[in-house]
């Protein structure tokens, strides 16, 4: 049996092939001054979605984001063993050693979290210690239990409008069961759907998603690898009073590139009030909120 393709080493491989195409990834600040990116924001710019590789060190990353003028926000997946990823942290004991690698670095210390069940995994006191949490949906448990992995090539989808109705509902779970800060990679579809994205992201079903971000307050990631959410759905989430958080997601060198970002915050008219900021000691989503 083949061994499955982690998320992290699939999402490179879109990046190198994005270097050619524009619709997957743009660029256009790659060689731009650290202020020309930002230039006419009220904000700083912060990139929350940033993994460390063998080609991503943590040096090389404190290197980039000196040269973009962007902070970056370090994230590791985090969950049960189910989950597989190489650096997969599922203790206590792991995430002490993770905050200590990250200690008195100029970064944000955030994990990905995996699955609905991360929280049993850890105790609050060592989840508290973290700047950020974040999570998404791309992990979608079947109606038989199977768990699929949405990213991967190969997806199999029978009924699409049966498939969004269930995918909605749980981008609903996540956002309202997790203690998260961020939900990331919103409005994701497998490459099977994306000729019919405008059509299966319904009103309705952006809504559903959009009132749960701002009833569990939790920051809606616009995201500069996939270029999502569209601008449809981040005006009815600017207008619904949701916040929103950065993220390259790109898993690669171009962490920190946030073209995308920025020209939505820009065409939305973000100011400093819609930008996630992480929450003090005492009021993080792991401390004020119960896990169902």
């Amino acid at each position: 049996m083949s061994k499955p393709i982690a998320r992290r080493r699939f999402l490179g491989g879109v990046a190198a092939m994005a270097a050619a195409s524009p619709a997957l990834l743009r660029s256009s600040f790659a060689g731009e001054s650290p202020a020309a990116q930002g230039e006419g924001l009220d904000f700083p710019l912060v990139d929350y979605h940033v993994h460390l590789d063998q080609v991503v060190t943590l040096e090389k990353a404190l290197e980039l984001s000196s040269q973009r003028g962007v902070k970056f926000g370090i994230v590791e997946h985090a969950g049960s063993k189910e989950n597989q990823y190489a650096n997969l942290i599922s203790d206590d004991e792991g995430m002490k050693r993770y905050l200590a690698r990250l200690e008195g670095k100029p970064v944000y210390k955030g994990i990905q979290a995996e699955g609905l069940n991360w929280p049993t995994c850890f105790s609050k006191e060592v989840v508290a210690r973290l700047d950020y949490v974040l999570s998404d949906a791309l992990t979608f448990p079947e109606k038989d239990g199977q768990r699929v992995e949405l990213w991967k090539m190969g997806v199999k989808i029978e009924d699409k409008q049966d498939f969004m109705d269930r995918y909605t509902d749980f981008n609903v779970a996540v956002i309202a069961r997790e203690p998260i800060d961020i939900i990331a990679n919103p409005t994701f579809l497998p490459a099977l759907l994306q000729k019919e994205f405008d059509e299966l992201w319904t009103p309705a079903r952006m809504e559903k998603i959009i009132a749960a971000a701002v009833k569990y307050n939790v920051a809606i990631e616009i995201n500069s690898n996939y270029n999502l959410p569209r601008p449809a759905f981040l005006k009815m989430a600017k207008q619904a009073g949701a916040k929103f958080s950065f993220g390259s997601n790109i898993h690669g060198l171009g962490v920190g590139q946030l073209d995308y970002c920025v020209e939505m915050a820009k065409a939305l008219g973000l100011k400093r009030a819609d930008i996630f900021t992480p929450a003090p000691p005492g009021k993080k989503p792991i401390e004020i909120r119960k896990f169902v």
